[in-house]
């Protein structure tokens, strides 16, 4: 009796430890869809936000065409990306917002008139922060795919993993060879401030 007693124990433990595992699995799963539909919620921001703040903008900004230019190609990317979902066209959409807030922002600095102009204030203010929230959402769904897919690979939750069927998931594809997964000398000096002049 004694022996019973043990052995349903340990079924009892096995099978709270397979449920829990099987929950954290899902919940991952949640967590990471949960997280992309966070980066499409980004893109929607921006694809309603640069139309009506370039609207404003333009006015102040007359002698810098090149900006038009690449406000006019963000917001075409963040459209296409909008609407297709692709983890491509976000990738595109995302490089081209972040490409767009320093080429402004050196030009407010070049022109004092616009540095202190309110709507252009708003603007770069919209930009980086619509910028940094699809960086967070980005890093979101790269940890939460990792954490899910580290489970797939490590005992013993792979092993409840395989009963019953979860896959790996692909997280941000991004290119494994190019120039951002190199560092060049440039990059790698120290950053020297001077705030004297």
């Amino acid at each position: 009796m004694n022996n019973t007693l043990w052995i349903l124990v340990l079924l009892g433990a096995l099978v709270l430890y397979v449920i829990s595992i099987y929950n954290t699995l899902q919940r991952l799963k949640t967590q990471i869809r949960a997280a992309i539909q966070e980066i499409g919620n980004q893109l929607k921001r921006q694809a309603s936000l640069i139309p009506n703040l370039e609207t404003t903008v333009k006015g102040y900004l007359k002698h810098e065409k090149g900006i038009f230019d690449l406000l006019a190609n963000a917001r075409k990317a963040v459209a296409k990306a909008d609407k297709s979902g692709n983890a491509e066209d976000i990738d595109q959409a995302i490089a081209s917002v972040q490409n767009l807030v320093p080429q402004i922002s050196v030009a407010v600095e070049d022109n004092p008139e616009l540095k202190s102009n309110e709507s252009v204030n708003k603007f770069m203010s919209e930009l980086t922060d619509t910028a940094d929230k699809l960086m967070y959402a980005r890093r979101t769904v790269i940890d939460l795919t990792q954490s899910y897919n580290e489970k797939l690979v490590t005992v013993p939750s792979n092993l409840v993993a395989n009963i019953f069927g979860f896959k790996p998931e692909k997280g941000i594809v991004t290119a494994e060879t190019g120039q951002h997964m190199e560092v060049s000398t440039d990059e790698m000096k120290d950053v020297k401030v001077d705030l004297e002049k």
